[in-house]
């Protein structure tokens, strides 16, 4: 497994963009889907984006297709989710994840994340 650490969350007005980054531990990093959460005050953890071992393939939740943008430099263990756009809804703690996946896309789901970061919050106020 790998370990997880976010960063990049806080306090933004309705319209204005931020980029969360996600640093991993362990030099497997690179054979692992990357995918980001979010859980608003109130409801479950769901699904925002995710991207494959090598980049090539990426999903996104319809609520954040083309306004987010997920990334990854695996030189640097590290995915990012470019965030533009923001709405008051998207107030939510952010988390990533890794899953070890044989398949050659990534999932939107989360049971086939094994190892998450403890998130970063991000609020956005109207």
């Amino acid at each position: 497994q790998v370990q997880l650490v976010e960063s990049g969350g806080g306090l933004v007005q309705t319209g204005d963009s931020l980029r969360l980054s996600c640093v991993a531990s362990g030099r497997t990093y690179s054979s692992y889907h990357m995918g980001w959460f979010r859980q608003a005050p109130g409801k479950e953890r769901e699904f925002v984006a995710a991207i494959s071992r090598g980049g090539s393939f990426i999903t996104y939740a319809d609520s954040v297709k083309g306004r987010f943008t997920i990334s990854r430099d695996n030189d640097k263990n590290t995915v990012y989710l470019q965030m533009a756009s923001l709405k008051a809804e998207d107030t939510a703690v952010y988390s990533c994840a890794a899953a070890a996946s044989t398949y050659t896309r990534p999932t939107s789901r989360m049971s086939d994340y094994s190892s998450w970061g403890q998130g970063t919050q991000v609020t956005v106020s109207s």
